[in-house]
């Protein structure tokens, strides 16, 4: 006879790396899935089956006790009680190859003209920044093709910069200037919480296409779970990271920071979070410059990126804004005065900073940073007459 060492046996099992679990859906409240039967981790992806088996895909973004609460990457139609629950073992990743070059992802980073992207190395949408000492010191000039920015703004490669301004001021308008004539290799733009109409309006209108041609768009629109809002910021920043690990000059642009925040609001206020400034929770302050870190330099490559922020009711200290004001290298101010003479781009060059102008800057163009100051000034002396 065979004598089997069954807790030798059970040992084994509970060491395994990988055992199939299945939980069931408890209940539905408000944006959450609470499930119990399984276990994952923050971040982990499960997949919810239905009663005609087709599956909606879920993030882990906390937990009751033992059971998990997932959010979904779509619409909890035809989920009910009982429904079935499998983990993945693995967090959301992009693939990512010269392949995308040219194409509007979603914000999980699959193509929206129903193509797949057959080839490609797959990236983790949430990674570290890198270390800050492999970093490379910014020394090199990145000309955006704007020239108020270029002049009086100047950036370098690596740098981040803030574009502040209210609704309607011409945010959008700036950032296809720049994707069009900015010199870098590869553009990426996430359009986050958009209208659906301004997607197209923005592809066709002020980027067009030559600027297509080296474009990488990411877009989640304003009527997507917010969920998914928030990874498409994650999604494009990860293919920056892929391009730059490759030795490129990455221009990444995001439209809009602000709605990124929203998004995470709406997770923090689901899952339980309690609001602090303006009903933002704590994790959105977390959440920005963790997201805003991973652009910059590193030892072979670079990531320039342009962040808009839509300030409310053009208030340039209201919380969003004034936090990542302090985490950017720098910003840009639109200003209605000026658009509402038709002047675009909008720029107050005396209300903006480069904060690595002077770094980069050639020493006859620098001569000039003092004159701003004295224009600053004299905006300030009232009239007399």
């Amino acid at each position: 006879m065979i004598a089997i060492n069954f807790d030798r046996l059970n040992r084994k099992v509970k060491e395994a790396t990988y055992n199939y679990q299945e939980g069931i859906v408890k209940k539905v409240i408000g944006l959450t899935v609470e499930v119990e039967g399984i276990r994952a981790f923050v971040g982990e992806v499960c997949h919810i089956y239905n009663e005609e088996n087709s599956k909606i895909s879920c993030e882990v973004v906390g937990f009751n006790e033992s059971n998990v609460i997932l959010m979904p990457l779509g619409e909890l139609i035809g989920i009910s009680p009982g429904c079935r629950v499998v983990p993945e073992r693995m967090p959301l990743n992009v693939r990512c190859s010269d392949e995308l070059f040219g194409k509007v992802l979603d914000g999980l980073g699959d193509p929206l003209d129903g193509t797949a992207v057959s080839s490609g190395v797959p990236y983790p949408l949430d990674t570290e920044p890198p270390d800050p000492l492999k970093r490379r010191r910014i020394t090199e000039v990145i000309p955006t093709g704007v020239r108020a920015i270029d002049g009086f703004l100047t950036c370098g490669q690596g740098q981040r910069i803030g574009i502040f301004a209210g609704s309607g001021v011409g945010k959008s308008t700036t950032l296809g200037m720049i994707a069009k004539y900015a010199e870098a290799d590869v553009n990426v733009i996430a359009l986050i919480g958009e209208r659906g109409r301004e997607v197209k309006d923005f592809i066709e209108k002020d980027l067009g296409e030559e600027g297509m041609k080296k474009s990488i768009i990411v877009c989640a629109t304003s009527d997507k779970p917010a969920l998914v809002r928030l990874k498409g910021a994650f999604t494009a920043t990860a293919i920056a990271e892929y391009f730059r690990d490759k030795g490129k000059k990455v221009i990444l642009m995001m439209d809009s920071v602000t709605r990124f925040a929203m998004a995470q609001r709406e997770i923090g206020l689901a899952i339980g979070e309690p609001p602090a400034t303006k009903g933002y929770t704590p994790s959105v302050f977390a959440k920005l410059p963790r997201l805003m870190e991973r652009a910059g330099t590193s030892d072979i490559g670079s990531i320039t990126a342009f962040y808009t922020v839509l300030v409310d009711g053009d208030d340039l200290n209201e919380p969003i804004a004034d936090a990542v004001r302090g985490i950017l290298d720098g910003h840009i101010v639109l200003s209605r005065t000026l658009a509402n003479k038709n002047h675009y781009p909008a720029i107050d060059v005396l209300a903006s900073i480069s904060r690595l102008m002077s770094e980069v800057a050639e020493s006859e163009h620098k001569k000039m940073l003092p004159l701003q100051g004295i224009c600053s000034q004299l905006i300030k002396i009232p009239r007399t007459s």
